[in-house]
């Protein structure tokens, strides 16, 4: 299957075989079902008159978190611990990749599991070049019981700098679960201009096989306990994606509408997971 880029035109996916199926789990997993109304909001780059941001509110206003090493049970089961990382990360781009590599050789034996592996690059079925697996695995992740802590050794590298990961991850990696997508629109009056859509990395953005995972965490509900929404907790990567006065025109939208009460429409798994922490709240 192919894979996401920085920069995508069409629907592209993550990488490697999403189709490859693990054990079942032993509970249902609460994710919502993918087909619920969303609400858009479409503004002019004010760094780009040509260029027009469509922005899925639904997605950017909800409550998700990264879970991993906490609730998140990866995206397939035989391999619980990896989160989304049982596939490596392919590259955007040469730039991308040097980049990775410059911050790879900073990483010491203390922070990586897989320090002084001497080929970190591999090239995928297609020729695509992309992190090396190892032991099932892409080379960056620290498995549990490294004395460093389990995660991405670059993930880990840029809090330990206080620097944000979009400087030291690979582009695939610090942009997942934010979709970005391009479109050349028309105008009636024949003119066109570029619509850059910001939304939800769901299960169909991995391909086919995306809905053959056996875990994912966008729709799920377990992962929709974030305090900020996404479009706060998020900043960095939106700010690398939009730049920063289209982020800042995102957040004046949000916050004008929220503060308002013309909500967007809520994401159903940040509905239901505020409906459960309720329940629990209410049993104490």
């Amino acid at each position: 299957m192919d894979r996401v880029r920085s920069d995508v035109e069409d629907s592209q996916s993550h990488g490697g075989d999403a189709t490859r199926k693990g054990a079942a789990y032993a509970d249902p997993v609460p994710e919502v079902d993918l087909d619920f109304p969303r609400s858009w909001i479409e503004f002019t780059d004010p760094d780009d008159s040509e260029q027009v941001f469509r922005c899925d509110l639904t997605w950017l206003t909800s409550n998700w978190s990264c879970i991993f090493g906490s609730d998140c049970k990866g995206i397939y089961a035989d391999r619980p611990n990896d989160g989304c990382c049982t596939l490596g990360a392919h590259f955007s781009d040469k730039d991308d990749e040097r980049r990775v590599k410059k911050w790879a050789a900073e990483l010491g034996p203390e922070d990586w599991q897989y320090h002084g592996t001497k080929k970190i690059v591999e090239k995928d079925e297609e020729g695509d070049r992309k992190t090396l697996v190892v032991d099932g695995a892409c080379v960056f992740l620290n498995r549990p019981g490294f004395p460093a802590g389990e995660g991405c050794a670059l993930h880990q590298l840029a809090v330990k700098r206080g620097i944000s990961i979009v400087k030291t991850k690979p582009d695939v990696c610090w942009q997942l679960p934010i979709r970005r997508t391009y479109r050349n629109v028309e105008r009636p009056d024949g003119t066109e201009y570029l619509e850059i859509s910001i939304g939800e990395y769901d299960r169909p953005g991995w391909g086919p096989g995306g809905h053959d995972l056996d875990w994912y965490c966008t729709a799920n509900t377990e992962a929709h306990i974030a305090r900020d929404p996404v479009y706060i907790s998020n900043r960095d990567e939106l700010v690398e994606l939009m730049g920063p006065p289209g982020y800042e025109a995102l957040v004046t939208i949000c916050e004008e509408r929220m503060s308002a009460g013309n909500q967007p429409a809520p994401h159903p798994a940040t509905v239901a997971a505020k409906a459960e922490q309720k329940v629990k709240k209410g049993r104490r």
